[in-house]
């Protein structure tokens, strides 16, 4: 994938680039260029072992992760055909790197390079072929905009037939951007972690939906170069956009960050992902962010991390609730450490600290929902089913503790939040104004021993049935 290095201030340079951006994603219309090694004849046979995928943090194959795919998907018998799909053709050495590497392996009756350099290629009936009769697609690295670019065409429809007949799907770099449901597509130009964290708006980051969604991998960002290009602080932000805007369904996003140099996360049938070669890192976020708007620097607390090492497996189908450590976003900066980190072994349920979703009736002190075995960071959840809505939840601070919450609210309604003593009384609030503008309150217990307190939701305009989420941390 190509960095953008810096930042132009002059106008002139700005436009200049903006045109260079503009005519690399939108090349000359070349012919599509095909080249096949092995076989002339395609294999056939009625039955599949897959689906299988290979997820690489660099374009190239990694010998020991498509060895297993290619295996698992023939099962263990016979021989099959892979397609290479380019945006590109090499500048420099062989035209066919990934085949010259695959046609090496056991199992392999032929592997062909298409180099597809317009969106149009995408309907190209001998691409189409070609792929519908192989067994294991592959994307290259390069640019995952001009694969993005394929979405609705035939192709797209081509390679999830090879995935349904029970083959496989991969690729590196751009290709393994191209492998999530939910894809970094960089049509607007590259992202550094400290832009995206500085504005998880910025320009520059720009996603496409619903092309890919392979079974037990939903709600995924893919990203690749991961620790060598320092991308964990944007891959915290494109997660963070993903739950504000809805884009994960059910309010949670996950991000696979590969290294290069070897790193590949091979998924198979079950669900299980097997890590080869080099680390790779799964991130969780699991609630709102605390602050998550234009022009202004993320804040997000409680990001949690898998570090998955060579030889390591985690299982996507039944995700794990343990085994994660934390950090957090303050105003643009990361905490220490994003790479490594103690795993938390007490973790309650998915979500880190826990999670109480709201059960009314909890209209009243007397009613409100207990929060007060609640973890932290915890997660409370509701939504505003009329105009005078209120959700109470109980919590309880000792001496000295400081509870912070921080609400994302959605953009059907606009509700205040307030901090009560046990008679009601408000103690501090949060009653910013508009719909979907998000809440936030600290109050910490200077008296001794152990106080009850009562957080309260109150609808102010609006109502609807989209939840709000509150994350409740004590320190």
């Amino acid at each position: 994938m190509p960095l953008r290095s810096l930042r132009f201030t002059s106008a002139a340079v700005v436009l200049t680039a903006m045109a260079s951006a503009l005519m690399a994603h939108q090349p000359a219309h070349a012919a599509a260029d095909r080249i096949r090694l092995g076989n002339t004849a395609d294999v056939s046979r009625s039955a599949w072992n897959g689906p299988a995928f290979t997820m690489n943090g660099a374009g190239g194959i990694v010998t020991a992760s498509m060895t297993r795919a290619i295996d698992d998907i023939r099962g263990g018998t016979g021989a099959l055909d892979v397609v290479v799909l380019s945006g590109s053709a090499p500048t420099s050495g062989s035209k066919t790197p990934e085949c010259d590497t695959i046609t090496g392996l056991a199992g392999v009756n032929s592997c062909t390079t298409w180099t597809l350099t317009t969106a149009g290629d995408g309907n190209n009936s001998q691409v189409n072929t070609d792929v519908r009769n192989a067994e294991f697609v592959y994307f290259a690295g390069g640019d995952q905009c001009r694969y993005a670019a394929w979405k609705g065409t035939a192709l797209e429809a081509s390679v999830e037939s090879v995935v349904a007949k029970g083959g496989g799907s991969g690729g590196g770099s751009a290709g393994h951007h191209i492998n999530s449901p939910i894809v970094y597509d960089a049509c607007n130009g590259s992202v550094t972690s400290a832009e995206a964290l500085a504005n998880p708006y910025d320009r520059y980051i720009g996603f496409t939906t619903g092309m890919f969604e392979w079974a037990n991998y939903g709600s995924v960002i893919n990203d690749s170069h991961f620790v060598t290009r320092d991308r964990m602080g944007r891959t915290m932000s494109f997660l963070a956009r993903a739950v504000k805007d809805g884009l994960a369904p059910g309010g949670a996003a996950w991000g696979v960050g590969v290294e290069e140099g070897g790193g590949s996360l091979y998924l198979d049938r079950n669900g299980t992902a097997t890590q080869y070669g080099k680390d790779a890192y799964v991130v969780l976020a699991d609630h709102q962010p605390e602050q998550a708007v234009d022009r202004k620097p993320l804040t997000y607390s409680g990001f949690k991390i898998w570090r998955l090492t060579p030889g390591s497996t985690f299982d996507f189908k039944n995700r794990p609730a343990c085994g994660y450590y934390l950090r957090s976003v303050t105003n643009g900066v990361t905490d220490p450490n994003l790479y490594s980190g103690t795993p938390v072994t007490d973790c309650g349920t998915q979500g880190g600290g826990g999670a109480l979703a709201e059960s009314e009736p909890n209209d009243t002190r007397d009613t409100a929902d207990d929060a007060t075995t609640l973890s932290s960071p915890g997660t409370l959840t509701g939504s505003m089913q009329s105009t005078g809505d209120r959700d109470y939840f109980k919590l309880t601070l000792s001496s000295g503790q400081k509870a912070s919450v921080n609400c994302g609210v959605p953009s059907a309604y606009d509700a205040d939040l307030y901090w009560l003593d046990t008679n009601g009384s408000t103690l501090t609030r949060s009653v910013n104004n508009g719909a979907g503008t998000d809440e936030s309150l600290s109050f910490t217990r200077t008296a001794s021993g152990t106080g009850t307190y009562y957080l309260d939701m109150e609808a102010y305009s609006g109502s609807g049935t989209a939840s709000y989420s509150c994350t409740v941390t004590k320190s």
